[in-house]
């Protein structure tokens, strides 16, 4: 699911967003969630012509985003991209 969800192949860029904090990330606790993104990253690679450029990384600490990123969707988010996407 998470392959088909986004683009893995575009670097720093999801949709019409562009930067780093949009690139495509595989978030691991330890080896055995890290063998299976290298894993899982394989197996999808064969499939694709483009590379993937999904970054496999170690978890470290998070924060929290600020107030106004949470429940994006539920604060209107869907009818703000109607005028841009066909939703």
């Amino acid at each position: 699911m998470f392959w088909e969800n986004h683009n893995p192949t575009t670097l720093n860029r999801q949709g019409l967003d562009l930067g780093s904090q949009y690139r495509s990330a595989i978030f691991y606790h330890n080896k055995k969630q890290k063998d299976i993104a290298i894993s899982s990253k394989k197996e999808r690679q064969e499939k694709l012509t483009k590379k993937i450029v999904t970054q496999i990384v170690e978890s470290k600490k998070f924060f929290p985003a600020e107030e106004y990123h949470q429940k994006y969707y539920k604060k209107g988010i869907k009818d703000k991209l109607k005028g841009i996407f066909h939703i």
